[in-house]
C-alpha cells in the first residue's frame, strides 16, 4: 500500500515570523562552522545547530514549569497546569534526543532520555486517572440516557478541554441521575480510579521531590547554556537525516495496520477479542499505539527544523490520543468487572461501558485512515 511523504503536505495557517530553523542553520554552517561532527558536511552542522536552538528552548521550558510548580503551593488548577507544562516539556526533549542520537553523544542522550522519560511517565499518571474516570462516567451516562450538556460523553469541561472535578458518582457537569447498575458501575469505577488517581499524585509529589528529579532538572538546566555532547569519535549521522529517518519508521509501522479494514464502518474489529483475556485486546492495540508515539517524534522532529505546524500530522495524533484513552477506557472498565461478588446489574452495565468503549477505539481507527488516505489525495494533487 502506498504511504504518503508527510512532510511534503502543504501546512495551513500563517506564515512564520521568521525563516525556519534549517534554513538559519544552513546559512550559518555555509558561514563557517565546521562542526564537531563529519568534516565539510554542512548538512549535519546544520542541524546541529538548529537542534541546540531548539534544546535550549525546551530546558528553558521545563526550568520554568519546575519553578511554577514549586510555586504553586495549595493552587490546584496552577500545580495541574505547570505539571501538564513539564510533561509535555519533558517529552519534547526526551523524543528529540531519541530522534537525533547520532548526531549526540550517545551515553549522554541516552542517560537523560531514560530520566526524563521516568519524570513524564510518573507526571502522566495522575492526569491520565482523572480524565480516565470522567470519560467512563460520561459514558456511563450518556448509555444511560441521562447525559446532557455539549461535553457530555467528552471527559472534558465544554470549551476549556480541562477535566472537571468529580463529586458523587454519576453526578457532574452533564449527568444526569443513572440507573441502578449503572449507578453502582459508577461508584466501582470511581472508588478504583481515584484510588489511582490518589497514588499517582503521592508518586508526583515523591518524584519531584526527590534527589533524581533534582539531577535531571541540573542536566536540563546545562542545556539552555550549552551545546549538547557531540558524538564520540568515529560515530557518524545517519545519511539521509534523522528527521527522514523519524519519518520513514513512521511509514513502516502504518504500513503493518489493517487500514484497508479500518477503512469499512462498523466493522466490529475491536470488538472481536471483546470475551478474551486483556492480553488479547493489548496485543491488538499495541501497533495503533506504536504509530502515535512514532507520530509523536516525527512531529518532535519537524519542530526542531522548522516552525509550520502541520495539520495532518496534528489531526493524526489527535485521532491516536483518542484511540489510545479509548482502549486504556475499556480495560478499565474490564478490569473493573472482573471484582469477585459485583452484583449481576453492575456486571452488565460494565460491559456495556466496555463494548462502548471498544466501538470509540473503532471509530478512532476509521477517522485515523481517513486522514492518512487524504493526505495520500492532498500529495497525488500537488
Amino acid at each position: 500500500m502506498h504511504s504518503p511523504d508527510l512532510s511534503r503536505v502543504p501546512a495551513q495557517g500563517s506564515p512564520p515570523a521568521q525563516a525556519p530553523a534549517r534554513a538559519q542553520a544552513q546559512a550559518q554552517a555555509q558561514a563557517g562552522g565546521d562542526g564537531a561532527l563529519a568534516v565539510g558536511d554542512g548538512a549535519a552542522v546544520a542541524v546541529t545547530v538548529a537542534l541546540t536552538a531548539y534544546l535550549h528552548a525546551r530546558a528553558g521550558e521545563f526550568l520554568r514549569g519546575l519553578r511554577l510548580y514549586g510555586d504553586s503551593g495549595a493552587d490546584t488548577a496552577a500545580a495541574t497546569e505547570a505539571a501538564r507544562s513539564l510533561r509535555m516539556t519533558a517529552r519534547r526533549i526526551g523524543g528529540t534526543l531519541h530522534t537525533f542520537r547520532p548526531l549526540l553523544d550517545p551515553v549522554w542522550a541516552d542517560g537523560l532520555r531514560t530520566e526524563l522519560s521516568w519524570l513524564s511517565g510518573t507526571l502522566a499518571q495522575e492526569h491520565a486517572s482523572t480524565a480516565r474516570l470522567n470519560r467512563l462516567l460520561d459514558a456511563l451516562a450518556r448509555l444511560s440516557g441521562t447525559a446532557t450538556g455539549a461535553g457530555a460523553g467528552t471527559g472534558t469541561v465544554p470549551g476549556t478541554g480541562a477535566a472537571p472535578d468529580i463529586g458523587a458518582a454519576g453526578g457532574g457537569p452533564g449527568r444526569g441521575a443513572l440507573t441502578v447498575g449503572a449507578a453502582r458501575a459508577a461508584a466501582l469505577l470511581e472508588r478504583r480510579l481515584t484510588l489511582a488517581r490518589t497514588r499517582a499524585h503521592s508518586a508526583t509529589l515523591q518524584a519531584l521531590g526527590s534527589a533524581r528529579c533534582h539531577a535531571v532538572a541540573d542536566a536540563v538546566a546545562v542545556l539552555t547554556s550549552e551545546l549538547p555532547p557531540a558524538p564520540a569519535a568515529g560515530a557518524l549521522p545517519l545519511p539521509d537525516g534523522a528527521d527522514a529517518a523519524a519519518e520513514r519508521r513512521l511509514l513502516d509501522a502504518v504500513a503493518a495496520l489493517p487500514l484497508a479494514r479500518a477503512g469499512h464502518p462498523y466493522n466490529a474489529e475491536a470488538l472481536l477479542n471483546g470475551l478474551a483475556t486483556a492480553s488479547a485486546e493489548e496485543l491488538q492495540d499495541e501497533p495503533w499505539h506504536r504509530v502515535r508515539t512514532l507520530l509523536r517524534l516525527h512531529r518532535y522532529a519537524l519542530e526542531v527544523l522548522g516552525p509550520e505546524r502541520n495539520p495532518v500530522l496534528d489531526r493524526a495524533g489527535q485521532v491516536l490520543d483518542r484511540h489510545r484513552d479509548a482502549s486504556e477506557a475499556a480495560a478499565a472498565a474490564a478490569a473493573a468487572a472482573r471484582t469477585p461478588r459485583i452484583a449481576p446489574a453492575t456486571a452488565y452495565a460494565l460491559g456495556v461501558l466496555h463494548a462502548d468503549q471498544r466501538h470509540e477505539v473503532e471509530a478512532a481507527r476509521f477517522a485515523f485512515q481517513e486522514i492518512w488516505q487524504g493526505s495520500i489525495a492532498v500529495q497525488a494533487a500537488l
